[in-house]
């Protein structure tokens, strides 16, 4: 398993925008399919953005609604860090947000469910303030 530490998460006012970054450990970073998810208080753990792990041009990628034309996940094999650029941040976009790989995939398959996932990092809290 891949081990992945968040970093970048914060206090920001609603409107502002936040960079989130997921560093992973290991050599095969280029074969891992990647996501982002988060969890707000009282709610489940849902998906934000997920990323293949061929993601030439920014191509195979997957946007919840609720956060498209907002947010843009990357991810950058050279440096073995996925991103998450949050922009127009809503109150309703705080939450502690988690990233999530996945091993053995096929390339270019974007993987959106909590099961398709077999590591994770320990989450960053983001909060939005209106």
């Amino acid at each position: 398993q891949v081990q992945l530490v968040e970093s970048g998460g914060g206090l920001v006012q609603d409107g502002g925008s936040l960079r989130l970054s997921c560093a992973a450990s290991g050599r095969t970073f280029s074969n891992y399919a990647m996501a982002w998810f988060r969890q707000a208080p009282g709610k489940e753990r849902e998906v934000v953005a997920a990323v293949a792990a061929v993601n030439w041009n920014g191509g195979r990628t997957y946007y919840a609604d609720s956060v498209k034309g907002r947010f843009t996940i990357s991810k950058d094999n050279a440096k073995n860090t996925m991103y998450l650029q949050m922009g127009s941040l809503k109150p309703e976009d705080t939450a502690v947000y988690y990233c999530a790989a996945r091993a053995g995939t096929n390339a270019y398959t974007v993987y959106i469910k909590e099961a398709d996932f077999g590591s994770w990092g320990q989450g960053t809290q983001v909060t939005v303030s209106s």
